[in-house]
């Protein structure tokens, strides 16, 4: 009996697999064949990153998993994107992430900027360790739309706060959303120090930015 999977579905199970080579082959065939590219993504390779977010809010994937898919999810992009109006998805919506000052750890950050990535979102990746001024600066030469950042340690998350504090001094706070997350971070710090949203692991982060890039 013949297999009933579609070309979306396998895309979706190229996805959540972690087959890049396979994904990007597929793609391709199905550029070839005059395939919508927004369906190829909506259809195909953002059903899987759904299934992937889920799985992970649920425990039953874990960070290196999820970095395979959303790497596989990135490769499929970097092909399609070339195909896409902007009418058709927000690639020119920027997104700056950055480590809270003090603090050395990536990996969430990673995961966050990934994840964004395959979604069609571009991110500038500000690194670790990053003060208020190289925030400021992001913001007045990039111009995000959103300014994400990230603290594990307790004793870095006062930065936070002297970040946003500093672009209501500096006259651009209307400029950009700042959402902030964390192992520490709570929606009731998010309110104490001002900032826009809070999220409580990467896929919760992708979805506030797109949210916030709607409104």
């Amino acid at each position: 009996m013949e297999n009933k999977m579609t070309n979306f579905d396998r895309l979706s199970n190229f996805v959540i697999e972690g087959k890049i080579e396979e994904l990007k082959e597929l793609v391709q065939k199905e550029i070839k064949e005059n395939i919508d590219p927004m369906d190829i993504i909506n259809k195909g390779m953002m059903k899987g990153m759904d299934v992937v977010g889920e799985r992970f809010k649920n425990g039953d994937m874990f960070v290196p998993e999820v970095l395979m898919s959303a790497n596989t999810m990135k490769a499929g992009m970097n092909i399609l994107r070339p195909l896409l109006t902007e009418t058709n998805i927000k690639s020119r919506s920027l997104v700056a992430l950055g480590t809270a000052k003090g603090d050395l750890h990536d990996i969430g950050k990673n995961l966050v900027g990934m994840i964004l990535e395959s979604a069609g979102l571009e991110v500038v990746d500000l690194g670790v360790d990053v003060s208020t001024e190289v925030f400021i600066n992001a913001v007045r030469e990039k111009k995000p739309a959103i300014i994400g950042m990230s603290a594990l340690l307790t004793t870095t998350m006062t930065s936070m706060k002297d970040v946003i504090n500093s672009l209501k001094e500096e006259g651009i706070r209307d400029n950009v959303k700042v959402i902030i997350g964390g192992a520490p971070i709570t929606p009731s710090f998010a309110e104490e120090v001002g900032a826009d949203g809070w999220a409580p692991d990467a896929v919760s982060a992708k979805d506030l930015t797109l949210q916030m890039l709607k409104r």
